[in-house]
């Protein structure tokens, strides 16, 4: 999720545990420890634009990672503030780590994905019950966690931790709940489904990007969730098939192995660009979210040599208006 987000629940878990002299330190340790894993959109190369979408996400998030990156942030942080507050290095440590455990679990709700178990495994879990930003989650996190600190009380902390529970368990009914309208638009298409999933729109767990896979297509709709349930009717493309759309592709060249590396991180929701007849969309996300409009998508070259990795695209084209859209679902002013 968005940072201020992650240091906002970071804060609220060591500020639900910290004695009442502690609870200001304990929230800038939590703060700053939740926002920590995401440094890993550093890890980046010039020559391979598709490295960062294998690393975001990857070891810092893992959940057998969150002691060391704990303590990582206690080295830094107990020397420039734990040491003048009195802190042991102990307790630096144990407010950072509270703070780094949000983290990589708050991504999992997300529908981006997060490698929760890596090394032992490389699936990413998304349990897609909330926007990467929903100011209807954050802001009143951010303002209880404030709270706790003026305050002096670690009730407001636990009063963040019990926001973010019954928020995210509203966001998986709304999910489950768009999911069910979805089977209900393949049934009277007379599709029949291979997989489904639903997708929080931007911002708000009220409409849905349903994408549902036959065994030739996707299909894309978008569902506003009770109350006032309306669906919003999409498109549909085919699914990639690299000897159907790319038969000049060099099946051992750099290019095509390109084209597995995004097609694993896209959960296999990839299909040719409807315009561009030389790029590979990743479905899952858009701004409006009956629309296919990829937000980002990788460029192949018939031309490129062997060793040439494709390039990676992302689309900001009419994104105001399409928000613009997105808000009438929302409000039902559509």
């Amino acid at each position: 999720m968005d940072p201020l987000t992650q240091g906002a629940l970071g804060a609220a878990l060591p500020q639900s545990t910290a004695s009442k002299s502690n609870l200001i330190t304990a929230g800038i340790f939590g703060f700053v420890a939740g926002m920590a894993a995401d440094l890993d959109v550093f890890i980046r190369s010039t020559k391979d634009p598709l490295l960062f979408l294998e690393y975001h996400r990857q070891f810092t998030h893992s959940l057998i990672f969150i002691p060391v990156g704990g303590i990582i942030c206690a080295i830094l942080l107990h020397w420039v503030v734990g040491r003048r507050r009195q802190l042991t290095f102990k307790q630096s440590a144990f407010f950072c780590t509270l703070g780094y455990a949000t983290h990589a679990l708050l991504d999992a709700c997300t529908s981006y994905g997060t490698m929760l178990f890596w090394p032992f495994s490389n699936e990413r879990i998304s349990w897609s019950t909330i926007s990467i930003v929903d100011p209807l989650f954050t802001l009143p996190i951010l303002s209880l966690v404030i709270m706790a600190g003026i305050k002096k009380s670690r009730s407001y902390g636990r009063m963040a931790l019990v926001w973010a529970v019954l928020y995210m368990s509203l966001g998986m009914i709304q999910r489950d709940n768009a999911i069910e309208m979805g089977k209900g638009i393949a049934k009277n298409r007379g599709h029949e489904i291979v997989r489904i999933e639903a997708k929080p729109s931007f911002a708000n767990i009220l409409v849905w990007k349903i994408i549902y896979e036959t065994s030739e297509r996707f299909y894309v709709d978008a569902i506003r969730t009770g109350p006032s349930p309306h669906i919003f009717f999409g498109t549909s493309l085919p699914k990639l098939d690299l000897a159907r759309d790319f038969l000049w592709l060099d099946k051992t060249g750099q290019q095509a192995k390109d084209v597995e590396r995004f097609r694993w991180f896209s959960d296999g929701y990839v299909a040719k660009h409807p315009r561009f007849s030389d790029r590979i969309i990743d479905i899952r996300y858009s701004m409006l979210p009956n629309d296919i409009t990829a937000l980002w998508s990788i460029e192949l070259s018939s031309s490129a040599s062997k060793s040439d990795h494709v390039n990676y695209l992302t689309n900001h084209e009419q994104i105001s208006d399409r928000f613009k859209k997105l808000m009438k679902m929302v409000l039902g002013s559509y």
